[in-house]
């Protein structure tokens, strides 16, 4: 390369300096390049450990140590200085270098957060990122923060450093807490060929991360708030961990999934439909103006489990034979139980699919990902999934407020109890039990201030051995009324999600109920039937709007409901049960109105506050009257508890 050329390389790169200097300023930043003294000068730095030589992506490389060397770059770093000085002449000089025998020395930085700053070596860096380099090499000394709970950033770091320990890898980052861990997981499972690839994590990184990340990034993916890594973390969820990247194919499947990722992001808005589409109507008078369509529908409904194991199963069986019968002019039902709540799922959602089924529900949280799965690639069926922690474009999910019938069998259980502790066996410690233990607690604390309530935890869903051995648990701790999150052995109606009173012989190690006090009840035939005739008149037909839909639907609308024993419930109790229960169904009073404390006396709702949806469905606390913890408390670590693992 002659001298002209090297002269109008820093030429075009100042360009680029000084539109990227220009458009910082405009918005009122710094329009030089960051230096590390300024970022960390209030952090409390507790480390610094040489990682000796690595290979760093130019993209990673931010910027330079000091602010004095700082002034001769844009934020991009690209040059701002005029071409004929001493720093211009050198970045030109350099540029010749490049062209005709590469840059390969070392150079020196700071890594700090997953991001590197340069203390020997910016122009070297320049010129690389002006002709596009993908990396170079570099000695890095790592500056860690001070350990933080409290600051997302800094776990994610620490996390971070734990997976970059064992990969070696520093090309990708998370947003969000437990990622790098789930993201090894998945790396470990693959199985590569030894006699080629030597090292698992630099296959990963090279032949399967980086070229998703291209891919993803052409289809406009840096547009989106999240990083590459979380978009990839999101698809190995609904696809698997790929073990080599088929271009055209995970090209196809990333155009239809970015609308999700977009969906992830928050950059959608969510419509929930609180009440029925048909609000106030009668359903069945809606059926007789239905069009009679060209053919049958067909309708399917996967479960996790069978009816005589499952009464979550049992339930949903239920409201399927409801619409068999109601709708039997218009659709056909059919459905496939004990299917695995995994990925596995899919090839029975894709035979559904392909048997012709228009519609299909599944009926289990743990089928989201699956149901995702088989919707993105059948475009013309309708999959809903029965989930209330998710939003996607292409599967609408439903659930039942019964968390507010819940709230009524509280009132119930603080009125009848004589020893005031209350116990409530819960299956799972996952938010949709936990909101509605709640409002079971806030229930009993309106009628009976002196009331407590204890939690038993099967750890399980469907094991009436571990639910009866969580009610014994709970008895022998003073209990004499309990609440079941599950149904009881038998399927009596009125032993739906029961509250009763036990009657136990302690010799024998067995409690059974006494009295059946209350339940609260799901009745899904509802909401099958409302929805199935929408669908019908194509009020919810795929494609006609752009909106991401979510049914959450409450005792207004008749898919939950609570039903007592007037033999057994005092006369008064009833007269506030009935009026609370009205209050809720006409929106007046909500079971989560503040204020309202949890354990540790914090004051999660204010006063006169009412829980929003997203509180409510992402519930991850106790109010103050449990007195029961938490599974798997979160346990507070010290910065040379996190570091351990780190430095050995």
């Amino acid at each position: 390369m002659d001298a002209g050329d090297a002269v109008k390389n820093y030429q075009d790169a100042r360009k680029l300096g000084l539109k990227e200097y220009s458009r910082r300023i405009s918005k009122g930043q710094s329009g030089y390049l960051p230096f590390i003294e300024d970022i960390i000068k209030n952090i409390d730095i507790v480390s610094e450990i040489d990682l000796g030589i690595v290979d760093i992506p130019m993209e990673k490389i931010v910027g330079t140590y000091s602010y004095a060397r700082s002034l001769s770059f844009a934020g991009n770093f690209m040059p701002i200085l005029a071409h004929n000085t001493e720093f211009g002449q050198k970045w030109q000089n350099l540029c010749n270098a490049h062209i005709n025998e590469g840059i390969r020395d070392p150079i020196k930085v700071y890594e700090y957060m997953n991001w590197f700053y340069v203390v020997e070596g910016n122009k070297r860096v320049s010129v690389l990122k002006f002709f596009n380099a993908y990396s170079i090499p570099g000695q890095v000394t790592r500056l860690v923060p001070k350990w933080d709970e409290n600051d997302i950033n800094i776990v994610i770091y620490y996390e971070f450093m734990k997976f970059y320990k064992k990969t070696g890898i520093n090309v990708l980052w998370f947003t969000r807490r437990n990622c790098f861990n789930r993201l090894l997981g998945y790396i470990e499972s693959l199985e590569i060929d030894t006699e080629i690839y030597s090292n698992k994590y630099k296959y990963f990184s090279n032949s399967i991360y980086l070229p998703f990340r291209k891919i993803f990034r052409e289809l406009g993916g840096q547009k989106l708030p999240i990083t590459s890594a979380d978009a990839f973390l999101e698809y190995t969820k609904i696809y698997g961990m790929p073990h080599e990247i088929n271009e055209e194919l995970l090209r196809s499947r990333l155009e239809l999934f970015i609308p999700e990722l977009e969906q992830l992001a928050g950059e959608k808005t969510v419509d929930i439909q609180t009440m029925p589409l048909s609000s106030g109507e009668n359903i069945l008078s809606a059926i007789t103006t239905l069009v009679r369509p060209k053919k049958v529908m067909k309708i399917a409904f996967v479960y996790a489990k069978d009816i005589q194991r499952s009464s979550w199963t049992f339930s949903h069986e239920m409201g399927r034979n409801h619409v068999d019968r109601v709708l039997k002019e218009y659709i056909t039902t059919t459905f496939v139980d004990n299917v695995p709540e995994s990925l596995e799922a899919y090839e029975y959602l894709k035979k559904l699919a392909l048997d012709g089924n228009d519609v299909i529900f599944a009926t289990s949280p743990s089928f989201i990902n699956a149901t995702l799965k088989a919707a993105l690639e059948f475009p013309g069926v309708k999959f809903l999934n029965c989930s209330e922690t998710h939003s996607y474009k292409h599967v609408n999910t439903y659930f039942g407020r019964i968390y507010e019938p819940r709230f009524l069998a509280g009132i119930v259980a603080g009125s009848v109890t004589k020893s005031n502790i209350l116990g409530y066996v819960g299956t799972q410690p996952i938010p949709g039990v936990i909101n509605g233990i709640n409002s079971f607690a806030l229930g009993a604390k309106m009628v009976n201030p002196d009331a407590r309530v204890i939690v038993g935890w099967a750890n399980q869903w469907d094991s009436l051995e571990k639910m009866e051995a969580a009610s014994f648990t709970l008895i022998n701790s003073g209990a004499d009324i309990i609440s079941h999150h599950d149904t009881l052995s038998n399927r009596e109606f009125s032993k739906e999600y029961g509250v009763y009173s036990v009657l136990c012989n302690i010799d024998e190690k067995r409690c059974s109920p006494n009295d059946y006090i209350a339940a609260p009840v799901w009745n899904w035939g509802i909401f099958y039937e409302k929805i199935l005739v929408n669908i019908l008149n194509n009020a919810l037909k795929k494609g006609a709007s752009h909106k991401v839909v979510n049914f959450w639907w409450g005792l207004d609308s008749g898919i939950v409901d609570f039903f007592y024993s007037k033999r057994f419930v005092p006369r008064e109790t009833q007269k506030l049960v009935e009026f609370l229960k009205t209050m809720i169904i006409g929106g007046i009073f909500h079971p989560f109105t503040g204020p309202i404390y949890n354990q540790n006396g914090t004051i999660k709702v204010k006063e006169n506050q009412i829980a929003t949806r997203q509180q409510i469905v992402t519930m991850n606390w106790f109010v103050d009257i449990i007195e029961s913890e938490l599974p798997k408390a979160e346990k507070k670590l010290s910065t040379e508890d996190m570091l351990q693992g780190i430095l050995e």
